[in-house]
C-alpha cells in the first residue's frame, strides 16, 4: 500500500462513509437512542382521517368577531346607536345621531370586504362574495395549521395533516393501535376550543330557561348551557367581550381552594386593555367565561382586572385539563371539522408491506451488485460499494431530519439503488471507449470521468427537478416517493462520482503496472 493514494475525493468519500454509518445503525437496529425514521402510517398502521370544514360557522365566527371590535370601538368613541344585533351573514343597528355618521364611516372604513347597505340612518353589515371566498380559504388553512399544531404540542411523531382539494382535510396518525387512543386523538382534532368572554344579562336570568333561540335573538341573547349542569341556562349578550382570537397562552394549573386542575389563560395587549376597560365600567356585573358554546363560570366582576389573565375552572382530569390547554393554546379551531371518512389500517398490513419492501431492495440490490462484478470487474466492485455507501446515507440524512418513511418511499430508495449506479455504467463505458481508441490506462480513467460528466449532471438535475415538482405538488404518499429519490440523487453525484474515483486514485499504481484490463474494468478489447 506504499504507493497508494489518498486524494480529498477519498476523503471526503471516507467522511461520508462514516457519517452514513454513525446516523443510520440507530434506524435498522431500532435503538431508543439516537435520531431515527419513523415509520408511515402504511408501514406502521393507524388513523387515518378525511375532515369537512363548516364554512358557514366560518362566516357566523367571523361576523361576531367583527362585531365585538366594532362595538368596542363605538362605545370608545361615544358613538349613539340603538341595540347592536348580529345574525348568521350580517350585522344590523341604527344611528341614533346623524352628526356620528362620520364618525362611523371612519370605522366602518378600516375594516376591509365589508358591503354596508344605509337606509334612514339604519345599517346593515355583510361581506363581500370575494371576503366570503377568502374567509372560507382562510378557516380551512387556519384548521390544517391548527390541528398540526395540537398533534405536534401532544407529541405525536410526524403527523400528516395536509388540504385535499378546495375543502378538504386529510389527517393520518401513524402508531394508533387502540380505540382509546382513537377516541382520544379525534378529541384532540375536532376541538373548537372557542373560548369567550360574554356579559350575563341579570334581567332575563329566570327566563333563560324557558326561552327560545328567536325569542333570545330578539332581545340581543344567546341561551348557553352550564358545563357542569346542562338545565342550569345562562341568557348572554350575543356579542362577546373578547375571544380567543386575543389569547396569548393557556397553562394548566391548580385552584387554591379545592386543588383540582384548572386553566389560567393570559391575554394579548389588545385583548387585555379591553378586557381592563369592560371590567372597570362593569363593576357588579356577571362575566361568563364559554369554550365552545359552554359557561364554565360567570363569576361577577367586583374591580377593574387588569393585567390580562383569567381563569377557566371545571370538573377537569388533569389530562382534560392539558388537553384544553393545548387545545387553546395552539389555536382556536374558525369553523367546526367534521369527520367525513375513518379508517383504521392494522400493523400487520405495514409489518407485509417492509417485507415485501425489504425483499425487493435486497433483490434488486444482489442482481445489481451480481451484474457489476461480472460486467465490470473490480470497478463494478467500487460502484457497488459506492451504491451501499448511498443507501447508508440516504437512511442517515432522513433519521437526522425525522422525516417519515412510506411505502411509495420505499419505493423511491429501490429506485435510488438503480440511479445510484447508473453513473458508473457511463463512466465505466467512457473508460473503455478510450481504451479502445489506444490510450492508456490512467489517461482513459481520468478522461472517462471528465467525459461522462456532462451526461451524469443532465440525467440527474432533470430527476432532481422531476422530484421537487413531486414534492411540491403531490401530497402524502408522494410527497414520501419524491424526498428519498431526491435525497438518493443528490447523495449518488457524491458516492457514484466522487467515490468510485477516489478509489481509482488509491488503487492507480496498481492499476498502471498490472496489464490485466480486463480484471480492473471488465475491458474486452475489439
Amino acid at each position: 500500500m506504499r504507493n497508494s493514494k489518498f486524494t480529498y475525493r477519498l476523503i471526503i468519500f471516507i467522511v461520508i462513509f462514516i457519517f452514513g454509518i454513525f446516523f443510520s445503525l440507530p434506524s435498522f437496529l431500532q435503538s431508543e437512542k439516537g435520531a431515527k425514521i419513523n415509520l408511515g402510517l402504511d408501514l406502521q398502521g393507524g388513523l387515518y382521517m378525511l375532515l369537512g370544514v363548516d364554512n358557514q360557522e366560518a362566516l357566523k365566527s367571523k361576523i361576531k368577531s367583527i362585531a365585538s371590535s366594532l362595538s368596542y370601538s363605538i362605545d370608545k368613541e361615544n358613538i349613539l346607536i340603538d341595540q347592536l344585533i348580529t345574525h348568521n351573514d350580517n350585522i344590523e343597528f341604527t344611528l341614533l345621531d346623524s352628526a356620528d355618521i362620520s364618525k362611523m364611516d371612519a370605522l366602518l372604513k378600516e375594516i376591509k370586504g365589508l358591503n354596508i347597505k344605509v337606509e334612514n340612518l339604519h345599517y346593515t353589515i355583510s361581506f363581500s362574495d370575494e371576503e366570503i371566498k377568502a374567509i372560507e380559504n382562510y378557516a380551512l388553512l387556519q384548521a390544517v395549521e391548527t390541528i398540526r399544531n395540537r398533534l405536534d404540542q401532544f407529541g405525536l411523531a410526524e403527523p400528516t395533516v395536509a388540504k385535499q382539494g378546495e375543502d378538504k382535510i386529510l389527517v393520518e396518525l401513524a402508531g394508533i393501535k387502540t380505540k382509546e387512543d382513537e377516541l382520544r386523538a379525534k378529541e384532540r382534532i375536532t376541538k373548537a376550543a372557542h373560548l369567550q368572554l360574554m356579559e350575563v344579562d341579570e334581567s332575563k336570568i329566570k327566563d333563560a330557561a324557558f326561552m327560545s333561540e328567536d325569542e333570545a335573538a330578539s332581545y340581543g341573547l344567546v341561551i348557553l348551557p352550564d358545563a357542569k349542569n346542562e338545565k342550569i341556562k345562562y341568557p348572554l349578550k350575543s356579542i362577546p367581550i373578547l375571544d380567543g382570537s386575543m389569547l396569548s397562552d393557556a397553562r394548566v394549573g391548580f385552584s387554591d381552594k379545592s386543588n383540582y386542575p384548572v386553566i389560567n389563560f393570559t391575554l394579548n395587549s389588545e385583548g387585555a386593555k379591553k378586557f381592563a376597560d369592560y371590567t372597570g365600567v362593569n363593576v357588579g356585573k356577571r362575566l361568563a367565561i364559554v369554550l365552545d358554546n359552554q359557561v364554565y363560570s360567570a363569576p361577577s366582576i367586583n374591580e377593574r382586572i387588569g393585567g390580562g389573565s383569567g381563569q377557566i375552572s371545571g370538573s377537569f382530569t388533569q389530562e382534560e385539563a392539558r388537553d384544553i390547554a393545548v387545545a387553546l393554546r395552539s389555536g382556536a379551531l374558525l369553523a367546526p371539522v367534521k369527520l367525513l371518512e375513518q379508517r383504521s389500517i392494522g400493523p400487520s398490513l405495514g409489518a407485509d408491506s417492509i417485507k415485501m419492501s425489504m425483499m425487493a431492495l435486497a433483490g434488486a440490490s444482489i442482481f445489481i451488485v451480481i451484474f457489476m462484478i461480472l460486467y465490470y470487474g473490480v470497478a463494478g466492485i467500487f460502484a457497488n460499494i459506492a451504491l451501499f455507501v448511498n443507501v447508508l446515507v440516504v437512511v442517515a440524512v432522513m433519521a437526522m431530519f425525522g422525516a417519515t418513511l412510506t411505502l411509495p418511499g420505499m419505493a423511491g430508495l429501490v429506485l435510488t439503488v438503480g440511479m445510484a449506479v447508473d453513473a458508473n455504467v457511463i463512466i465505466n463505458e467512457r473508460i473503455r471507449e478510450l481504451l479502445r481508441e489506444g490510450k492508456n490506462i490512467k489517461t482513459s480513467i481520468e478522461n472517462g470521468y471528465k467525459n461522462a460528466m456532462s451526461a451524469i449532471i443532465d440525467s440527474n438535475i432533470t430527476s432532481l427537478i422531476t422530484s421537487i415538482a413531486l414534492y411540491a405538488y403531490g401530497t402524502g404518499a408522494v410527497k414520501g416517493f419524491a424526498v428519498t429519490l431526491g435525497i438518493g440523487i443528490l447523495i449518488s453525484m457524491i458516492t457514484a462520482i466522487w467515490g468510485t474515483h477516489g478509489m481509482f486514485d488509491f488503487f492507480m499504481s496498481k492499476i498502471e503496472k498490472s496489464n490485466n484490463t480486463n480484471f480492473w474494468l471488465g475491458y474486452r478489447r475489439k
